[in-house]
């Protein structure tokens, strides 16, 4: 089982990735879902989203839940029934879970440069022009989407925008780790974010500022 690998963020935070080398069928072998999740999965028509959604319950099982431990809200956001927060992902052959005893939110993409067509979308472009060349215009921007893909799905609120209500403080990549705040309405909340990179992927995962504010 390939349990890709797992990082202790501290004594109550762990993120576990996978990569998702297994057929749908193999997968699917001794895993029991809820309703709700196996109406899901049935109704998933590309193969890769299917084994990435069977993968996360193979993950869920590590940390020691299974599917049933797991519930949405009317938002889409994944809970845990003993409290405990979790947040999911995944992308083509790699699929991971963060779970912690706090607010968290954890995305994975690949790293392409048509991420550089969109940037301004959720960036301010302008701010990466310093550095050395395309690529890693696109490592950088690759790890700021997933840093605030990430805290969109911690912070769950209806109209959020990457660009103008979540801001990632700029960072170094020999520090692979940054500070990000999301402001939206009457909420604000500021967070930790590390990042990874691995076989032309970026894993971006965040929680909470323990830090006084």
């Amino acid at each position: 089982m390939p349990l890709y690998k797992t990082i202790t963020v501290n004594n109550t935070t762990k993120v576990l990735i996978w990569k998702i080398e297994e057929s749908y069928e193999f997968l699917s072998d001794g895993i029991s879902l809820t309703n709700h999740c196996q109406k899901r999965v049935d109704g998933m028509k590309s193969d890769i989203h299917r084994r990435g959604f069977m993968s996360v319950r193979h993950l869920l099982n590590q940390a020691g839940y299974t599917d049933h431990d797991l519930y949405y809200d009317d938002k889409g956001k994944p809970h845990l029934k003993d409290d405990k927060h979790i947040s999911i992902t995944h992308s083509f052959i790699f699929s991971a879970i963060i779970i912690s005893d706090q607010e968290v939110g954890i995305d994975i993409e690949k790293q392409r440069q048509k991420i550089l067509k969109i940037a301004h979308k959720f960036t301010p472009i302008q701010e990466y022009r310093t550095l050395a060349n395309d690529d890693a215009v696109m490592r950088k921007l690759t790890m700021v989407w997933g840093a605030k893909e990430s805290l969109y799905k911690s912070f769950a609120r209806k109209g959020v925008s990457f660009l103008e209500h979540i801001y990632v403080e700029d960072f170094r990549f020999e520090d692979m780790q940054s500070t990000a705040e999301v402001s939206f309405e009457d909420k604000e909340e500021t967070y930790d974010v590390w990042f990874l990179e691995f076989e032309g992927f970026t894993c971006a995962y965040a929680l909470i500022s323990e830090k006084i504010r």
